[in-house]
């Protein structure tokens, strides 16, 4: 059985495109830019699915998220090829976890004194998904003017690597600096909060629908 789409993206998304070796962190999306546009990470197995491959165990290891880890084709060539107990199971689980809670952690420990100043901060996150939706989402001028374009692709993993990642950065701010926020300033908050959550939930597992982006949050946070 092939990996999943939903544990692909959910692989993708979690690592936000860099790779998981501590000596690297390479973006494995950078090259998304011409019209031949593609990721250069390779979703590699913990456990191989071999039982005679790298870290193999009896029965060989699963398809799935839990036995995944997002790396660059270098470091997937290095640890694989590496002697028997060079780079172990427990090692890659270890640069996984530790990888993608820094990811979800990102900017919860920035405080700021002043509203405006954290206003200012989310305002740039915003713009930054904003001009990745222009450029590459579904309504964006190529998609619709050449269906063939990879657009589609770019998206696809410009949610994952970025989009997704600055919506957690965002919460964690504000959630850092709930003492600035006034009631409505608080409100919004909360409507956009739940529309990070169901937005990423729908790139791992698609649903009928989801919160969409409230308007008035970047009215409010600009």
């Amino acid at each position: 059985m092939a990996i999943s789409e939903a544990d692909g993206k959910l692989l993708w998304g979690r690592a936000a495109g860099v790779c998981s070796n501590p000596a690297c962190r390479t973006d494995l999306t950078a090259i998304l830019q011409g019209a031949e546009s593609y990721n250069v990470g390779e979703m590699a197995h913990i456990i191989a699915r071999s039982e005679d491959g790298p870290r193999g165990e009896p029965g060989g290891g699963y398809n799935l998220y839990e036995n995944l880890i997002l790396l660059c084709p270098t470091c997937h060539r290095h640890i694989d090829k590496s002697p028997d107990g060079t780079f172990t199971a427990d090692q890659l689980h270890q640069w996984k976890r530790e990888h993608e809670s820094a990811i979800r952690l990102r900017m919860s420990e920035v405080v700021y004194e002043e509203l405006s100043d954290l206003k200012s901060e989310v305002a740039k996150l915003l713009m930054e998904n904003h001009m990745i939706w222009e450029q590459y989402g579904p309504q964006s001028k190529i998609a619709r003017e050449d269906p063939g374009s990879n657009a589609y692709k770019i998206w696809n993993f410009r949610k994952l690597d970025t989009v997704i990642p600055n919506n957690q950065k965002i919460t964690n701010m504000i959630e850092a600096n709930i003492k600035l926020l006034d009631a409505d300033d608080y409100k919004v908050f909360l409507l956009f909060k739940n529309h990070a959550t169901s937005f990423e939930a729908n790139q791992y597992c698609r649903v009928s629908s989801y919160a969409l982006f409230p308007d008035e949050f970047s009215e409010r946070f600009q």
